[in-house]
């Protein structure tokens, strides 16, 4: 049986995250499985799948910054804000010709930096305790509210230009929680037909002001130090081999702290522990590594003293592959 850790996934196109999980299941076998941030049907990339204790791992990755590389269409609204919805009522030739490249920049930097967004109504968002996307398919009209989102950097990469579209290959990074298909429809909701972007229109209707805009490819590559390019195939997965030791991926994740023999014994029986030379303030969870080579858990600092914040099963530890032991 594969032992704890993470494996990167490149999601391909016309798959669900859970289907994902699912067939890593099987290539594991193991029914401990879990991944870190959903990616919707027609998205592909990174997505990170924890494996047995591992998934203790996923809460502390899901709230990492990521990237996306996207394709914007400019010229018409979706109802689920992205290819895979009902197109709206289009924009004429004339008025996307009207827009000119000084329009997009000012629009994509409008919605960069710190923002208030309102997620696509088809979203995984629970409204009294339902998925949002849920009550929309059964009948419902969903409006969610606002949230704070942090764009740190909305680049425009190529511009295609069409009669009936304008496409804007982009490339976004962004704090979690931020939705691209969002940022689409509010950019296109912001050019030709009026303000709509920060002022109180701002996802009040999918037939907003302007031309219009949705998503038509969107592809994850980073998630906070995990990156596409390290990413298996699924179709290939050799779950042992693609395996990053709990050990290894808790090092990239956090800073590290080696520990001596008793050290991990009294964390492992939940016992605080005391680190003459520690300084500064706490907050951030801490790998602890015992001198074997395994994870012994998070640790959480308190001026020299620390606490265990997950621990991991001793029984699951796989050697780490920087050759230490």
């Amino acid at each position: 049986m594969t032992g704890s850790g993470l494996i990167l996934i490149d999601k391909p196109d016309g798959m669900t995250s859970h289907d994902v999980v699912a067939r890593v299941r099987r290539a594991a076998g193991t029914r401990k499985v879990g991944h870190a941030g959903t990616l919707d049907p027609m998205a592909t990339g990174l997505l990170i799948v924890g494996v047995n204790s591992s998934t203790r791992l996923l809460t502390f990755i899901v709230g990492a910054d990521k990237e996306y590389l996207a394709t914007i269409r400019l010229g018409a609204a979706s109802t689920t804000d992205d290819a895979e919805g009902e197109l709206l009522e289009a924009a004429s030739p004339a008025a996307l010709a009207a827009i000119t490249a000084e329009d997009i920049a000012a629009g994509i930097s409008r919605l960069t930096g710190e923002i208030e967004q309102v997620p696509s109504s088809v979203s995984a968002i629970k409204v009294d305790g339902k998925r949002a996307y849920a009550r929309v398919r059964a009948g419902e009209t969903v409006e969610l509210k606002p949230r704070a989102v942090t764009v740190s950097e909305f680049e425009l990469l190529g511009t295609r230009r069409s009669e009936t579209a304008i496409d804007l290959d982009v490339r976004v990074v962004c704090s979690s929680g931020t939705y691209i298909r969002s940022l689409a429809r509010d950019l296109g909701a912001g050019l030709g037909g009026g303000s709509g972007l920060g002022g109180p229109g701002v996802g009040e209707g999918l037939h907003g002001p302007g031309v219009g805009g949705h998503l038509t490819a969107l592809r994850r590559t980073r998630v906070g130090a995990f990156s596409v390019h390290d990413a298996h195939d699924l179709a290939t997965l050799d779950a042992q081999a693609a395996l990053i030791p709990a050990v290894d991926a808790a090092s990239r994740l956090f800073e590290r702290l080696d520990l001596t023999e008793q050290q991990a014994i009294d964390l492992t029986h939940g016992r605080r522990i005391h680190i003459a030379d520690r300084e500064g303030p706490g907050g951030e969870p801490v790998a602890a590594v015992a001198p074997s080579g395994a994870l012994v858990g998070l640790i959480e600092f308190r001026g020299k003293e620390a606490r265990t914040l997950v621990n991991f099963p001793t029984e699951e530890a796989v050697a780490p592959t920087d050759g230490t032991a």
